[in-house]
């Protein structure tokens, strides 16, 4: 698996919001840094799990043994899906001030939202 650089990919997505107009949206960059803090998250819970392995043992009062999955695993899970969600919301926020840029009036609140101060 090709190793990806984070850093790149968020100087990239910048970018495509700064073509857009967007990249001084409130929402967007909110949106954007709660994106960057769910991926921090994903490479801990991934570098946990590929150290500690895929399965635990949990050891019982009179020394029986279970076998669990690792509990991270249900945590990477759930943070994968929010950072999906994340992400479609960043789309979400591109296309529709990006579409919204495209009318020849502007919209004074999508103005001061993305940053435009008058």
């Amino acid at each position: 698996m090709a190793q990806i650089n984070l850093n790149e990919q968020a100087k990239e997505i910048l970018k495509i919001a700064e073509k857009h107009g967007v990249e001084q949206n409130f929402f967007f960059l909110t949106t954007f840094k709660r994106y960057q803090v769910q991926i921090g998250i994903l490479n801990d819970l991934e570098s946990t799990i590929r150290e500690d392995g895929i399965l635990v043992t949990k050891e019982y009062v009179k020394g029986r043994k279970n076998v669990y999955s690792h509990p991270a695993i249900a945590d990477y899970n759930r943070t994968t899906d929010s950072a999906n969600k994340t992400v479609a919301t960043l789309m979400k926020i591109i296309t529709t001030l990006r579409d919204r840029n495209d009318d020849n009036e502007p919209d004074p609140l999508l103005e001061i939202l993305a940053g435009k101060q008058k």
